[in-house]
């Protein structure tokens, strides 16, 4: 547990860093949200100091809104090229997101989840964790067993991410990586900083999987690291 979020970020971090210094050419699973903002800034600022390359590394993303194209500032590509990806040595052409604009979606879905099979395992996979306990898009009741697919987005989630939308309507679908895949990478880090996510931290923890907290699913793989702040985990005995 960290005092604060910027420190718990800063352990992110610095997990990322490490992981790609052990191998330059790792499969990184990224999240995105408010979440992680500090994150990658740090990962930038390590890069732009030439104390780390991420020249080699292979990125998929969790997640993407349904009809967004990548160009607009909602979207999740946007989102990951004004974060990271235009600021480091990334190679674009190794990152990774669902097509939102493809013509079918649930077609698009299988060949996302097909191209990690190929491309994976993924090594580090980051997750944020919603107030109702989702992961990516997995909002409560997403079966345990569930892969890349098209969700509907829950009414919670949508209003947390207004703010990205400067007074657009927030998609009310998406394509994500299902519970089954998240579980797939070798190590999962997760990163849950604030008061709002004390609850969904909680029930994450309690010991058993309950469908209606998705994150709860984490308990059952060997390596997951829950990086908190004193506030998200204020609730845990």
């Amino acid at each position: 547990m960290h005092e604060t979020a910027a420190s718990a970020a800063g352990h992110v971090a610095e997990l990322v860093r490490a992981q790609v210094r052990s191998k330059p050419g790792s499969v990184l699973g990224l999240a995105t949200g408010a979440t992680m903002e500090s994150v990658y800034a740090d990962l930038v600022s390590s890069v732009r100091s030439g104390a780390l390359s991420l020249s080699q590394v292979t990125t998929f993303n969790l997640d993407e809104y349904a009809g967004l194209t990548a160009s607009h500032p909602g979207s999740y590509r946007g989102t990951m090229n004004a974060l990271l990806f235009d600021h480091t040595d990334i190679d674009k052409n190794r990152c990774f997101l669902p097509d939102g604009t493809a013509s079918d979606l649930t077609a698009e879905a299988d060949r996302y989840e097909a191209l990690i099979a190929e491309r994976g395992p993924v090594d580090l996979q980051l997750l944020g964790i919603g107030r109702n306990g989702h992961i990516g898009f997995n909002e409560p009741g997403s079966d345990l067993e569930s892969r890349t697919r098209l969700v509907d987005l829950h009414p919670s989630t949508q209003e947390a991410n207004k703010s990205f939308f400067s007074g657009e309507a927030v998609p009310s679908q998406a394509l994500t990586m299902g519970i089954a895949t998240i579980l797939s990478a070798r190590t999962i880090v997760v990163l849950a900083t604030g008061e709002a996510k004390a609850e969904a931290v909680a029930k994450a923890l309690s010991g058993c999987f309950d469908a209606t907290c998705p994150a709860s699913a984490l308990m059952s793989h060997a390596h997951v690291h829950w990086v908190l702040d004193r506030a998200a985990a204020q609730l845990l005995a």
